[in-house]
């Protein structure tokens, strides 16, 4: 589902090339796409709620993959390439992470934080492979072919897997129409509750300024180690680092998440970006900076969505979740629209990177007190505890 996010880094350089366009515009493809799909998160997440997860990632999978070859059509007219990503960016209202949480939310209580880094470790696998992959098929192919390599590969890998594996909670009980079931598995905060809650609002500022700071650095990062004097496939290489320790940092926050207090695990995940901005601002040429600075946003990548989608479920629980946490990809989502954006135009101005690398440490710091505020109990889990005490007396 974002493989149309970090397989752009090598596809910056060939499209400015041959349209003659700007850093800002190739990546405006991303902004188009993220921001019209941030519109609609929260009717995506009702959906979710009321027909279940399955039916809806069924459809995404389809349509994402079809967006994707499109890109290959690009003629180099900006109407054309506005279209191109308009068309995309309803493909990627039916795939976002409110589909894949939900579903997995539902089947999993005691191990949840890991069920949830395991479960979105494709993202990380995405940020590790399609770098490289993209690199070498712009390189055989060029980038048209590599568009369509790309999503007909993902295609034929998950498609079966999802028709024959994916199903949550929520599918059975809404395809028995099992009234007493769904109040058993289906519990939580209403969507007004939800709504007047400070945990909400929290969750939503810092998921928004992460992904900012955060795709916005992923997505130009090939860039920022070539204008550092590294050549292209030895900076996708290193650019791969990110996926792989994405997923190390994906498996251990859950690991962590299902031991000590959520919003501390996630507010000190959130902070350590900024050590990696240190380095490449002091001496971004180094290989040793560029290296460590990539394995500290893989490991930091690893964790925002597990740690948003781990604090919904605590504070508001499972009932209205879809809606709930369709708020927070929502800030997710804008946050993604704007970040590689912010990004380009910062270094066109500029020529460096240097200024969206400063924002990226100031925001960083800023999601990490948002998470640290949040109360330790959460709401959803109180009012169980609560109903638990009743049921006893």
């Amino acid at each position: 589902a974002v493989m149309y996010v970090y397989s752009m880094g090598p596809f910056i350089e060939p499209i400015t090339q041959e349209f003659g366009w700007s850093r800002a515009q190739v990546s405006s493809g991303i902004t188009i796409a993220a921001f019209l799909s941030a519109i609609f998160c929260i009717p995506i997440g009702i959906l979710v709620d009321r027909i279940g997860p399955r039916r809806v990632g069924l459809f995404g999978v389809t349509a994402m993959c079809g967006a994707v070859a499109l890109l290959s059509t690009a003629t180099g007219d900006q109407a054309n390439w506005t279209i191109l990503w308009v068309i995309l960016a309803f493909a990627t209202l039916w795939v976002q992470a409110t589909v894949w949480t939900s579903a997995v939310n539902s089947r999993f209580v005691a191990s949840r934080g890991l069920a949830l880094a395991i479960t979105l470790s494709g993202a990380s696998l995405a940020a590790t492979i399609f770098p490289f992959i993209a690199t070498v098929l712009i390189a055989k192919f060029g980038w048209r072919g590599a568009y369509l390599g790309l999503s007909m590969g993902w295609l034929a890998l998950i498609l079966p897997f999802m028709f024959f594996c994916f199903k949550g909670a929520q599918d059975e009980v809404l395809a028995n129409a099992n009234d007493d079931r769904k109040e058993t598995v289906l519990t939580g905060l209403t969507l007004q509750e939800g709504l007047r809650s400070g945990a909400l609002y929290k969750l939503v500022m810092a998921g928004g300024f992460f992904a900012f700071t955060a795709i916005g650095t992923v997505v130009h990062f090939v860039p920022i180690l070539t204008d550092s004097g590294a050549e292209p496939l030895k900076a996708a290489s290193v650019a791969s680092l990110i996926g792989i320790f994405s997923l190390v940092g994906r498996l251990g926050t859950g690991f962590l998440l299902d031991r000590f207090p959520g919003h501390l695990v996630g507010a000190i995940a959130f902070i350590i970006p900024i050590i990696a901005c240190a380095l490449l601002l002091t001496d971004g040429a180094s290989t040793l900076n560029q290296t460590l600075a990539a394995i500290i946003f893989g490991l930091t990548l690893g964790s925002e969505v597990d740690v948003i989608a781990y604090l919904a479920a605590k504070y508001f629980g499972l009932k209205n979740f879809g809606a709930l946490y369709g708020a927070m990809v929502m800030a997710l989502s804008m946050g993604t629209a704007f970040g590689p954006l912010g990004a380009g135009a910062l270094y066109d101005h500029y020529q460096s990177y240097d200024q969206f690398l400063m924002l990226t440490a100031v925001l960083m710091g800023l999601s990490a007190i948002a998470l640290f505020s949040l109360a330790s109990t959460p709401t959803a889990d109180a009012r169980l505890a609560k109903m638990a005490e009743a049921e006893a007396g």
